[in-house]
């Protein structure tokens, strides 16, 4: 299944994902740098500089600042990741920033109730403004 991602909830997105992975699914998330956080931005952007702070820097905890690692990290955290079956799971997930070449003529799945412009939220950010903000490119 591969997965447009574009101003898709980020956290839905994850759930949803992470269900079908620990069915056994092979998921393609393609434009991760589109999907979004839910909140006021200056709040959601100083939560992340918090806990990126907080680390000590060889031991982490360790913040992705690419975009597709970032998705992958938060999809990381619904999945059972200690246990063998976690552990699987999450190596059927592929994560890109745009659409690559190979994918391109594949049918791509955009899930409109997952969609923040389908719902009343006005407060959002993109997931690519909050790796801007921690120090990506």
């Amino acid at each position: 299944m591969i997965i447009d991602a574009k101003n898709l909830i980020l956290g839905r997105l994850g759930a949803l994902v992470a269900k079908k992975v620990l069915l056994g699914e092979e998921i393609r998330i393609v434009n991760c740098k589109d999907a979004v956080v839910v909140g006021r931005k200056e709040v959601i952007l100083n939560e992340y500089r918090a806990r990126a702070e907080r680390t000590t820097p060889v031991k982490g905890p360790f913040i992705p600042k690419t975009t597709d690692r970032f998705v992958k990290r938060s999809i990381r955290g619904m999945l059972p990741y200690k246990q063998e079956k976690g552990r699987s799971a999450y190596k059927r997930i592929r994560c890109f920033k745009s659409i690559p070449e190979t994918l391109k003529n594949e049918k791509m799945e955009s899930l409109d109730r997952l969609n923040v412009l389908k719902t009343r939220n006005v407060n959002f950010v993109k997931v690519a403004d909050i790796c801007k903000h921690l120090g990506g490119k």
